[in-house]
């Protein structure tokens, strides 16, 4: 397994790797791995000849009172995973590397990036969108593989990848869950055992929802009641609860099949997200 620091050189090894074989799965992290970044190498091991995986906790989507300086990092735990999983290449450059002085050129989707997770996190979206954008451009993968636990993330990296015309083939996969039902993260690690017991207000109020949505019910107003009291009984901030159109993010005032409940909750001081398809 080649670690490679350098973008010139993650772009020849590229070049390699899909000369061999193809196609080439691309698995971008920032580190900290916990089973749910494990699956997604595992498929995408699966569903490709080579997997490139990078690792690097981009500065860039960060405001300036976020959790940057005390983000979760493990990168010689991580590295050894990624050999146990046959990854062909690791890709974890420093700041410098990939943002060299005078660097002034960013990727915006701003329809996607202004509402839920954008509206508290001003600029974090540009971070994400222009980081991904050159980590597709340096480690040149074919697929791309990225969690639905990030949802909002998600659907604006497939907006910016078709409006680009980048050519990769962006794959979501399903969310990771601890057995009691917390959504694997990496900021999980900053909970408290007592935080950590508060967090599970936020799967069990999606549960909630679901089970509202099979009895019958529609209104939005009613799901986000539901899970604003588990919220509150664990005396959680709310930062946004939503239901929407999993496509373009709409906030929807009565549910469809199709619909999506995004919840952001800060328990303490660690802001988790989470989110749940209303019919499975």
């Amino acid at each position: 397994m080649k670690i490679i620091k350098s973008p010139a050189e993650m772009q020849m090894a590229a070049d390699a790797l899909r000369s061999k074989a193809s196609p080439l799965g691309l698995v971008p992290t920032m580190g900290a791995f916990h089973d749910g970044h494990i699956s997604l190498i595992k498929r995408a091991a699966k569903e490709c000849a080579a997997v490139v995986v990078s690792i690097f906790v981009n500065p860039t989507q960060f405001g300036p009172n976020e959790d940057f300086d005390f983000y979760p990092r493990s990168l010689d735990p991580d590295l050894k995973i990624c050999k146990d999983q046959n990854v062909a290449a690791v890709y974890a450059p420093s700041a410098e590397a990939m943002f060299e002085k005078g660097f002034d050129t960013w990727v915006e989707v701003p329809s996607l990036a202004a509402g839920l997770c954008g509206a508290n996190r001003p600029g974090h979206f540009r971070g994400v969108a222009t980081v991904v954008a050159k980590l597709i451009s340096i480690c040149r993968p074919e697929r791309v593989y990225l969690g639905e636990k990030d949802y909002q993330q998600l659907v604006l990296i497939r907006r910016m990848v078709l409006d680009l015309n980048l050519g990769v083939n962006v794959i979501g996969c399903s969310t990771v869950r601890e057995k009691d039902g917390l959504a694997m993260s990496s900021r999980n690690a900053n909970l408290g055992e007592n935080e950590r017991n508060r967090a599970l207000s936020i799967s069990r109020g999606l549960y909630k929802a679901q089970d509202l949505f099979v009895a019958g019910e529609r209104k939005v107003s009613e799901f986000k009641k539901v899970v604003r009291e588990e919220l509150e009984k664990a005396k959680a901030e709310i930062n946004y609860i939503e239901v929407i159109d999993p496509d373009t993010l709409e906030q929807l005032e009565v549910a469809l099949d199709s619909s999506r409940m995004v919840i952001a909750a800060k328990v303490g001081e660690i802001r988790l997200i989470d989110n749940l398809p209303l019919k499975e």
